[in-house]
């Protein structure tokens, strides 16, 4: 069972997987395994693993990472069993994005233009950060990752994504030249690696230290706490470049198809039913798809 798991992971490395979660799980599994003298994946074994983690979303998880090693190697050994990948019914709730207006992106923006010490490089970085996010749809890490070199005349070079993808990120001129005004800036401190964003000693920005100001950037702009109780997160500004990009996507089925489709590869996603998702993010666009529905339901064909 062990050498099976160590077999698996090394080819799944090798197609570029980084395999390091599942290759803890595996491991702990087939000793697991072992220990009750099993020599081939059994869906018992693999439900009493798994119902050994503390919450049923990491049960799941548990679970599921078996049963795809389960589905690899039964091809060669009919003798595994395939655990039931739903056994702990347990299901993946997004949780509902805060979509930015044009005014609170504003606000924050300016709220970090006014960050402290005076005449440092900090309020230009974070004010430059933001602008970003909020015109690319970058992921946080994918902006907090750039280097000089990854700023190209063509657009931003987002290398080894979440999914191991490097891509293409086309720029808009406004938004190519307030990045290009702060990379002056940005070189004029001569310290540090060759990071975009850093901190004034040259340091990259960390994540905890962006997210740590960010929160203080929400209260400076009056945007936390909020009557719901939800704070906007800094991921948030992603989802607004979403939902604002389908806003404003051609009239037309087919031409929509072909907008999801651009946005998903603009965004990384690995999947374009990820992209989808973004459809039940606004009243907006819930109204759309409500209002092709009755049309479709009262004259037949679609809108």
């Amino acid at each position: 069972m062990i050498a099976a798991v160590q077999t698996y992971l090394a080819l799944r490395r090798a197609a570029g997987f980084d395999m390091s979660n599942a290759g803890y799980l595996l491991a702990s599994f087939a000793a697991f395994a072992v220990a009750r003298n099993d020599t081939h994946v059994l869906s018992a074994t693999a439900i009493a693993w798994a119902s050994q983690a503390p919450s049923v979303a990491q049960r799941d998880a548990r679970l599921k990472t078996v049963c795809r090693f389960a589905r690899h190697i039964r091809v060669e050994d009919q003798r595994h069993e395939l655990p039931p990948s739903n056994h702990f019914g347990w299901r993946k709730k997004r949780r509902l994005p805060h979509i930015y207006s044009h005014n609170e992106v504003g606000r924050l923006i300016q709220a970090a233009s006014r960050l402290g010490p005076h005449g440092a490089l900090r309020p230009h970085t974070y004010s430059t950060l933001l602008a970003l996010l909020s015109a690319t749809g970058l992921r946080i890490s994918e902006a907090l990752n750039l280097r000089f070199a990854d700023i190209t005349a063509d657009g931003l070079l987002i290398r080894e994504t979440k999914f191991q993808k490097t891509r293409l990120a086309p720029l808009h001129d406004t938004t190519a030249a307030g990045l290009q005004r702060y990379v002056v800036r940005r070189r004029q401190i001569g310290a540090g690696d060759d990071h975009v964003f850093v901190c004034d000693h040259g340091r990259s920005l960390r994540y905890l230290t962006v997210e740590s100001t960010f929160r203080k950037l929400l209260k400076t702009a009056g945007l936390w706490p909020t009557p719901n109780g939800r704070r906007p997160r800094l991921h948030d500004m992603r989802h607004t470049f979403a939902v604002r990009a389908l806003q404003a996507s051609p009239a037309g089925r087919s031409r929509i198809g072909e907008h999801m489709v651009a946005l998903s590869t603009y965004l990384g996603h690995v999947n374009i039913y990820a992209t989808y998702w973004y459809l039940e993010a606004t009243p907006e666009l819930l109204r759309d798809i409500a209002d092709v529905g009755e049309s479709f339901m009262c004259e037949g064909e679609p809108s």
